[in-house]
């Protein structure tokens, strides 16, 4: 069974990652699928009342397409096709921050130890780490920083207005 990092562990992935829809037809019904935006959105009532159903969003795919079902959806991932690809670390702060996602919310793709740190302070809590890349290692790339200056999902006070509650509001000279 395929492995992935979630929740900061390693964990056995239990979904299969539909890419080519032509697929979805060998996959048996009681197994989990991820299916493409573009598949979910003309067989939505089909797909769950298959149930065990999550969504994967291409990079071009605007997650507001997902806003009605964001409670019906136990997982959405977002593809990060090339590693220099960012656009994705938005859709994950929207899908968390404007829409209310709380559910599995993983990176797939071009996934890398170096981004771990920056997918997680945008949301993400699972990751399926590149094949060609050992896990145990990737893991190490959520103590790469200790702290970080900007807002996160889960920390929205950025780091000097956590240092000026902490100091009684007096900033240092």
């Amino acid at each position: 069974m395929p492995q992935l990092i979630k929740d900061r562990a390693i964990a056995d992935d239990r979904w299969t990652l539909i890419r080519d829809i032509d697929q979805f037809a060998t996959v048996p019904a009681d197994v989990p699928v991820i299916v493409p935006l573009a598949f979910w959105q003309p067989q939505r009532d089909a797909l769950l009342a298959r149930g065990n159903v999550g969504v994967w969003l291409a990079p071009n795919d605007d997650p507001a397409a997902l806003a009605g079902d964001i409670g019906q959806l136990p997982l959405i991932a977002v593809d990060f096709p090339k590693f220099t690809d960012g656009r994705g670390y938005s859709t994950g702060r929207l899908l968390r921050e404007k829409y209310g996602y709380t559910g599995e919310l993983r990176a797939i793709g071009d996934i890398l130890r170096d981004q771990l740190y920056y997918l997680h302070a945008c949301g993400f809590n699972a990751f399926a780490v590149r094949a060609d890349r050992d896990l145990a290692d990737a893991l190490k790339g959520f103590g790469d920083f200790s702290d970080n200056y900007q807002t996160t999902v889960d920390r929205p006070v950025p780091l000097f207005r956590r240092r000026e509650a902490s100091d009684g509001g007096v900033l240092p000279a």
